[in-house]
């Protein structure tokens, strides 16, 4: 059949073309894991970047977040990775959680292999200074006070978006 080939090339024009939408998942579009032990918080951060058109997967706490990463059991760390569905460019986490903080989020993400490049921004309702040094010292890429803005996000969204090579 002659027609194959040319369904196959409109099929990626279309492709292509998708990429002018906000839906399109071309590389621009940021994945973003948002970590919040509050509800209200977590959906709020949702919103927002769903609303700079970012694909958003939530998690309610630091455990969740690893777990989702890949990192939660060493066991299953080496697995999780290899299947590369996993493309999060962003992980934006709160500072205060019970079990384990953003904090100490972070610093698992900087200390792993496979994920130390992926950006990982800390919101806070406190504007604690040694608190935002610490956190920006250990590689957090910002800072941000809660509650979030839209200006915020796509702030932030721009910044990624200049800092990717």
């Amino acid at each position: 059949m002659n027609s194959s080939g040319d369904s196959c090339s409109s099929l990626l024009e279309v492709a292509f073309d998708d990429d002018h939408h906000h839906h399109g998942h071309a590389d621009r579009e940021l994945h973003v894991l948002a970590v919040d032990d509050n509800l209200i918080d977590r959906k709020l951060v949702e919103r927002l970047l769903k609303i700079s058109s970012c694909k958003v997967t939530t998690a309610e706490n630091a455990l969740r977040a690893l777990e989702y990463l890949g990192l939660g059991d060493q066991n299953q760390h080496i697995d999780a990775l290899t299947n590369n569905d996993l493309k999060v460019n962003l992980i934006i986490t709160d500072y205060c959680m019970p079990g384990m903080t953003g904090f100490e989020l972070l610093k698992k993400v900087k200390e792993s292999s496979n994920l130390k490049e992926v950006p990982v921004v800390i919101m806070s309702s406190e504007n604690i200074p040694t608190r935002i040094n610490k956190c920006l010292a250990s590689g957090a890429q910002m800072f941000m006070q809660k509650p979030l803005k839209l200006s915020d996000v796509e702030k932030l969204k721009c910044h990624l978006m200049n800092c990717r090579s």
